[in-house]
């Protein structure tokens, strides 16, 4: 009786194991130029990759067989197999998120990555499939996954135009309190590849051949990727390239990418892939947001090419500008809060190239205008004078000779004294002041070595220092870290409501990967400020420590671009930085979608409308994208509530430029300004148009 019982189930199994899975065809476009069909349990997908070239993925849908069959990229009748037998693979690791502090989801101070957390590898059941067809774009969904208390469905998407993959682990719980971070990749039992490449973090092109039979080792690279090579062509893996970095005090390059057997001996077989240190940068590692119900997309890319040798890199970088920032005529590229403390290292004698490494780094990355935020975690910036004079004299000293062709070193700090909170600041030239004055002591003095010296004892003081003096204040990392509840606390405060108070800075703090846009916490804020009635900006701060050339610092990073026909030099002060910012005449980007034209009725951001009685009004809009795009977002306020109007741009295709236009209606409205977003999270944003 137990033999036949054995033999039932065994029969059972099998018939399981081999049965055919449904795929769903209902939400595919025969017409999108993308062909769909079903042999057996292997569902096709072809796409059109160029005038000339196809791509296609044989999908196995057979339990126990790995899901990518075949990868293929076809030409004139000449078909070459890139890559077979593949499973994509995920490692979700979850921790605690502490949300007892008013900081709330928006905490950066955790630590998470010091308190008990479990590692579980993404198990896909492979229970049925759909196409769905969305624009330019085809997306397989395979259900189920399940990582343990997680769950939901695997996603790959197809790009029209380019031979790139999106992989997505795409996964929800219930559970509240919760903070993620993912490893991922791509992993097979039998050999798939015979070398891999990467570049080294020096731009050096390195290789190695496949082993099977060696372990896992993680590498630090340049661009986040690594190359797979096969006998007919290669995959790049890489992550999108700022939604996989969870806010960081520094950018150090933490080996984000492995190849190897048995990764993290959760993976069985050989893979590629990208990963996480799960202890950062030692200090507050926060990871991503993943509150409850919220559909996390644990993701990556990956490049198809015919090309060998590590030769599809050279595509790879194309998305990100090769990790610099694009020139575009008319501006100048700003970054914004850096605690470099460089003048510490020099007053203490610290070896120092004659260009310091975070010169070098910025440079690199096509930074025109580097803003200090120094004496931050060193210096002495609550002296009384005796020591800040001579650190502000040697700062100034330093940002001189720094500043050079296209580069501009600008002072600056973040004082975080008597307004409250956190706060940057800068001025048009060169200023010495003191954060204190006793009862005896003048507010301003002339010194026989440092000239005019101010001396700021409370807020009234503080402010008439910056009308003086033409500075600029604005709240760092609002509403997180030290300035949790600002600017809301003040915002009734003469300073706020002053014209030397600019705004507030924009960061990616904090991650969540349920968000197709990057720093929600600053946008909401932004819209927020402007329905409280004053005229108030957004610039992008890095608000990062030490860097150095070979970090990972692109994926930390964002940029402005202001408006400025010629880079000021630092003799001359650099009043048009200011005049820039204080105007709204820039935008800021994460780098690969810029914003170079911006006009409502005919003016652009900084500039007030007037409506025409019926409210409709004529936007235009210059996209310029390497990622193909995904939403772009017109938003508005009345003074009391914000509207959205989402325009969806799944049509577009990778690397294009394009001047929209959109006919929003704003009447009624007092301000209007413009998102877009890319398929990576990547994205830029647009400062106000006001109405009258």
């Amino acid at each position: 009786m137990s033999k036949c019982l054995l033999i039932i189930a065994f029969l059972m199994v099998h018939t399981m194991m081999h049965a055919q899975v449904p795929v769903d065809l209902q939400g595919y476009n025969r017409k999108s130029g993308v062909t769909a069909t079903v042999q057996g349990n292997v569902l096709h997908i072809s796409w059109p990759v160029s005038d000339q070239e196809k791509g296609t993925v044989a999908f196995n849908l057979e339990a126990g067989k790995p899901l990518f069959q075949q990868i293929q990229l076809s030409q004139g009748g000449t078909v070459k197999e890139v890559a077979k037998d593949l499973d994509p693979a995920f490692i979700l690791t979850v921790g605690k998120r502490d949300l007892s502090k008013e900081s709330g989801w928006n905490i950066f101070f955790d630590r998470t990555a010091y308190l008990p957390y479990k590692a579980y590898p993404v198990n896909v059941t492979k229970r049925s499939a759909k196409v769905v067809s969305a624009g330019s774009r085809t997306m397989v969904a395979l259900s189920d996954i399940t990582a343990g208390e997680f769950s939901g469905t695997l996603e790959i998407t197809m790009y029209n135009g380019s031979p790139l993959l999106n992989i997505a682990a795409v996964v929800a719980t219930q559970k509240d309190s919760v903070a993620i971070i993912y490893d991922a990749g791509l992993v097979s039992k039998q050999p798939a590849w015979k070398e891999l490449f990467w570049a080294d973090t020096d731009n050096y092109l390195q290789s190695t051949s496949a082993d099977q039979s060696a372990g896992s080792q993680n590498l630090a690279v340049k661009y986040r990727t690594i190359i797979g090579e096969s006998t007919g062509g290669s995959v790049a893996v890489f992550p999108p390239p700022h939604q996989y970095f969870y806010p960081l005090d520094n950018a150090y390059n933490l080996k984000y990418v492995w190849h190897g057997s048995n990764y993290r001996n959760m993976f069985s077989g050989y893979g590629i892939g990208i990963r996480h240190d799960l202890m950062g940068d030692r200090r507050h590692v926060p990871w991503f947001n993943a509150p409850p119900g919220t559909q996390q997309r644990l993701n990556f890319f990956c490049l198809l090419s015919t090309q060998k040798d590590g030769k599809v890199l050279e595509d790879v970088k194309r998305y990100t500008h090769s990790d610099s920032y694009k020139p575009l005529a008319g501006y100048n590229t700003m970054a914004s809060h850096f605690h470099t403390e460089h003048i510490d290292d020099v007053l203490t004698h610290k070896p120092i190239p004659e260009i310091p490494g975070h010169v070098k780094a910025l440079r690199n990355l096509g930074v025109n205008i580097m803003h200090l935020g120094e004496f931050h975690l060193a210096g002495n910036p609550w002296d009384n004078g005796p020591r800040r004079l001579p650190e502000f004299k040697l700062m100034f000293e330093e940002c001189a000779r720094l500043s050079d062709g296209d580069f501009l070193m600008l002072p600056g700090e973040e004082p975080n004294s008597h307004f409250g909170g956190h706060w940057m600041n800068i001025f048009p030239k060169p200023v010495y002041w003191i954060m204190s004055r006793e009862k005896d002591q003048p507010f301003v003095e002339d010194d026989p070595t440092y000239g005019k010296v101010y001396r700021v004892g409370n807020k009234e003081e503080l402010l008439k220092l910056l009308e003086l003096e033409k500075g600029l204040a604005w709240t760092a990392h609002a509403r997180t870290k030290g300035s949790t509840g600002f600017p809301d606390k003040y915002r009734e405060e003469s300073f706020y409501k002053s014209d030397r108070f600019f705004g507030a800075a924009w960061k990616s703090i904090p991650a969540d990967l349920s968000q197709p846009r990057l720093g929600k916490r600053v946008l909401d804020l932004m819209d927020d400020m402007a329905n409280w009635g004053h005229k108030k900006y957004a610039i992008g701060e890095a608000d990062l420590f030490k860097l150095e050339p070979d970090y990972e610092l692109y994926g930390h990073m964002n940029i402005n671009y202001l408006q400025l026909d010629k880079l000021p030099k630092f003799k001359d002060g650099w009043q048009p930085v200011l005049d820039a910012m204080e105007q709204g005449k820039f935008f800021v980007t994460t780098g690969e979608v810029l914003l170079p034209v911006f006009r409502v009725n005919g003016k652009s951001s900084g500039e007030t409308i007037q409506l025409a009685a019926n409210g409709k009004a004529a936007m235009e809009l210059e996209v310029d994208w390497t990622f193909p795009l995904n939403f772009a977002e017109i938003i508005s306020g009345d003074g009391q509530q914000v509207h959205r109007e989402r325009i969806n741009l799944d049509q577009t295709k990778p690397f294009g430029k394009q001047l929209f236009k959109f006919t929003p209606n704003l009447k009624g409205k007092k301000w209007v300004r413009v998102e877009v977003w890319d398929v990576a999270a990547n994205g830029a944003f647009t400062q106000f148009v006001w109405m009258e």
